[in-house]
């Protein structure tokens, strides 16, 4: 009998560090993939807010995103501690996060660089919602820096046109402990002033009837203050979705308040080019932006 209870004891003991080293393994499952990808999806334990549709099943065909990212981590060798979180772009109605997302991880690689997308919520009436997705990411990374061999204070954000406007306005507006270290923009919406926003991003991100007072507040050329990260900024002079004056604008509010940056406008491309090589000027744009991750 007391063999028997032994055995028992074993038993339950087994199971439970079973129990805990599954916990674990859920709480860090990209752990044991540090060598090529990770994902994580956000929020486990619930949203703090909501779109309406994300309490709905995943549909991205509709713009019902689940919150996530995907990690690209370069091989350890190569690893200098920098990361940079990207939003992919699409109005604030949908992400194209294959070619301003996924198909940048190469290139951050081969520069030592963790490439994080971020798949973040639609707005659909509620604009703090994209900004809280974010913001969480942000914490997520930084708190699996150690495993990621990610350096917490070297965290930047990227995004392309409406993810630039995402991106813009969390790099002047969070706060100094979840502060990205840089930006990197691709012709991003950047004011909501309707003479040369985006008129589809204004529209799904703050409503066609917005009031002067918001549409100044998510206009960040004006809201560029000491504390802003230094930016990497680039357009074609030929964009007519997203105009270049709002690239040249925050570059010169950036200026008036002693920011670093760096304003890139090619001759020609368009709109949307992202990693695309067919963009003309691929190459004039990676040899700009390496020479500019290679500057601090």
């Amino acid at each position: 009998m007391f063999t028997y209870i032994i055995q028992i004891m074993k038993g339950r003991i087994c199971l439970l560090l079973i129990c805990c080293i599954w916990q674990g393994m859920i709480r860090n499952e990209a752990v044991a993939q540090t060598a090529e990808t990770v994902y994580m999806p956000l929020w486990p334990q619930g949203y703090p807010n909501t779109n309406g549709m994300d309490m709905h099943p995943e549909d991205e065909t509709r713009g019902n995103y689940k919150p996530a990212i995907r990690a690209f981590l370069p091989a350890p060798e190569k690893a200098t501690g920098r990361a940079v979180i990207a939003c992919p772009g699409g109005a604030y109605g949908g992400l194209a996060y294959h070619h301003e997302g996924y198909d940048w991880a190469s290139y951050f690689n081969e520069q030592g660089i963790a490439m994080i997308v971020l798949k973040y919520r639609m707005p659909c009436g509620n604009r703090e919602v994209p900004y809280s997705d974010v913001e969480e990411a942000m914490r997520v990374i930084k708190e699996q820096a150690a495993w990621w061999n990610i350096n917490p204070a070297d965290i930047g954000i990227m995004g392309s046109s409406a993810g630039g406007h995402l991106a813009a306005t969390y790099a002047v507006k969070s706060e100094p402990e979840l502060r990205p270290a840089f930006q990197i923009l691709f012709y991003p919406v950047i004011t909501m002033d309707k003479s040369y926003t985006h008129m589809g991003s204004h529209d799904n991100l703050l409503g066609a009837d917005a009031s002067a007072e918001l549409e100044e507040f998510y206009s960040n050329e004006k809201q560029v203050h000491a504390g802003t990260p230094p930016a990497f900024i680039t357009f074609s002079h030929d964009d007519t979705v997203v105009p270049s004056e709002n690239g040249v604008n925050y570059y010169l509010a950036l200026k008036k308040n002693n920011i670093p940056a760096s304003l890139y406008i090619y001759p020609s491309g368009g709109h949307g080019w992202g990693a695309r090589k067919d963009f003309r000027y691929h190459n004039e744009l990676i040899a700009d932006l390496t020479a500019w991750l290679e500057s601090f």
